[in-house]
């Protein structure tokens, strides 16, 4: 029977290009993306009627939005830009703001965001991989002493944050997390096992179960596809499964991460792909992985 309850989309982000410039959207040639081509989407406005429009058909009725990727200068006009959303219309009950954690006056933009009603935690994406066609940055910032001391701020604010990083990473950010087990960790897109071969797979599995055995850390399954863009449900299956085995049902969330990952597939087809891997699971259970989890982990008002 097809999941009909409430979906809480932990995942999800909106742009507009008149009010933003983002390096990832709107240069040209695009830069490369480790994600995949973002042609599709590229130098268009994304609202939230048109996530709202993606998502018909699906019981949405709560998103957390995820920062976008801006620099330093635009991180909070952004969050005031999707406060006022979320106070116009409601639907975006989480903001995961933007900061640079490496910056040393990073302490200022912190407490700027927490003063926002809506904002949970925050994001740097922190990928790091000696392939430079997978790797987002030139250092591993989980290894700078600098980034560590933005990272040590947040719990003064009472952020959790957003984790996006490969397998490689997970045994040091599961030492970093024993040394703040008050600030809440979210792995992103199910950790992203990029390397698809034996040693890869062992490493993400392994990682994975060491951030697991932290109770403050959770994963979202989410962004697949952009590893596996030839993707089918049954090739989803066993990297949907080994997140909930490993973090269990009350510490794993299904996430849209669109519209980035519409460039692989529909908003339908990858809740229908969440859905047919999950039927065999209780309706209680179903309904922590699709919303009730991302509520209680984002400390949603709904």
């Amino acid at each position: 029977m097809a999941y009909a309850g409430p979906i809480v989309d932990p995942h999800m982000h909106l742009w507009d290009l008149d009010r933003h410039y983002y390096t990832w959207l709107q240069d040209t040639p695009l830069p490369n993306n480790p994600a995949g081509d973002m042609t599709p989407i590229a130098y268009k406005s994304y609202g939230l009627d048109d996530y709202l429009a993606d998502a018909k058909g699906w019981n949405v009725v709560e998103v957390v939005h995820i920062e976008c990727g801006l620099p330093p200068k635009d991180q909070l006009s952004e969050t005031d830009w999707l406060q006022s959303i979320a106070d116009q219309r409601g639907v975006i009950g989480g903001i995961v703001a933007g900061a640079n954690l490496d910056d040393p006056g990073v302490e200022t933009m912190l407490a700027a965001h927490a003063a926002r009603r809506n904002v949970r935690g925050i994001r740097q994406i922190v990928n790091w991989h000696r392939d430079p066609a997978k790797t987002y940055g030139p250092t591993d910032k989980l290894l700078d002493a600098q980034w560590r001391e933005g990272f040590a701020l947040l719990a003064k604010y009472g952020l959790s944050f957003d984790l996006q990083l490969y397998p490689s990473q997970m045994q040091v950010a599961a030492e970093l997390t024993d040394a703040h087990p008050d600030i809440p960790l979210v792995i992103n897109h199910a950790g992203m096992p990029t390397d698809r071969d034996e040693a890869g797979l062992a490493a993400w599995r392994d990682g994975l179960a060491a951030l697991a055995e932290r109770p403050h850390v959770s994963c979202k399954i989410s962004g697949l596809a952009m590893i596996d863009r030839a993707w089918t449900v049954e090739s989803l299956r066993p990297f949907v499964l080994q997140v909930i085995e490993t973090f269990g049902v009350e510490r794993s969330l299904f996430a849209s991460n669109f519209p980035v990952e519409k460039v692989h597939g529909s908003f339908g087809a990858f809740y229908a792909a969440y859905d047919a891997i999950t039927a065999g699971f209780s309706d209680e259970e179903r309904e922590a992985l699709f919303a009730a989890n991302a509520r209680r982990i984002y400390r949603l008002p709904n």
